[in-house]
């Protein structure tokens, strides 16, 4: 379950960094860089986890795992942030919540994102943006899940990455859409 995943994540995450808002609408992502958008915490009182790593958190991470995974410590150093926000679904929230992830998903495909994957299996969305630089490397990656027997989570990261690192990133956070991204480009 994603949600016991970012939940366990989040406190590891807190304890480990010694303690670690945007809302989501169109006009807010015209001054902001999108891919650190968030969803909001529901009025209806569903469960909401929210996980916000921005960079100098997140150098104090590379800098610890250097001696053991130098790999690891060079990617991280590239990223400028990680944002996770999860929020339980209900039919009180339902309608809100797709109001708003089709509003993120003008906003990116306004401010020059690419809509990379779509996939809509069962109950499940999802949806994948990616802010390129060049050939060679992914400014941001915004990920939308939304399971409608259950929950929304939103994913992005911004920064400098390979295409490659995406699923590494994933599996060092345990941040399951980005492990699913990772195997997909590993695939040939």
């Amino acid at each position: 379950n994603a949600m016991k995943s970012i939940t366990h994540w989040a406190a590891a995450g807190a304890a480990l960094l010694l303690g670690l808002q945007l809302n989501l609408t169109a006009a807010d992502a015209d001054g902001v860089d999108p891919g650190l958008l968030k969803l909001p915490p529901p009025a209806g009182g569903q469960q909401y986890v929210e996980v916000n790593i921005r960079q100098n958190l997140i150098g104090l991470v590379a800098r610890a795992a250097e001696a053991q995974e130098p790999e690891i410590a060079r990617m991280l150093r590239e990223i400028r942030g990680i944002r996770v926000s999860v929020v339980g679904l209900d039919d009180s929230n339902r309608g809100e919540i797709n109001e708003q992830f089709s509003r993120l998903r003008t906003s990116l495909t306004s401010a020059d994102w690419d809509a990379v994957a779509t996939v809509r299996d069962g109950s499940e969305n999802v949806h994948v943006f990616v802010k390129t630089r060049g050939e060679e490397a992914i400014e941001g990656v915004v990920v939308q899940v939304q399971d409608d027997h259950g929950e929304a989570i939103l994913v992005s990261v911004t920064g400098n990455l390979r295409p490659e690192q995406i699923g590494m990133l994933g599996e060092r956070f345990d941040i399951e859409p980005l492990k699913k991204i990772g195997r997909k480009i590993e695939r040939p």
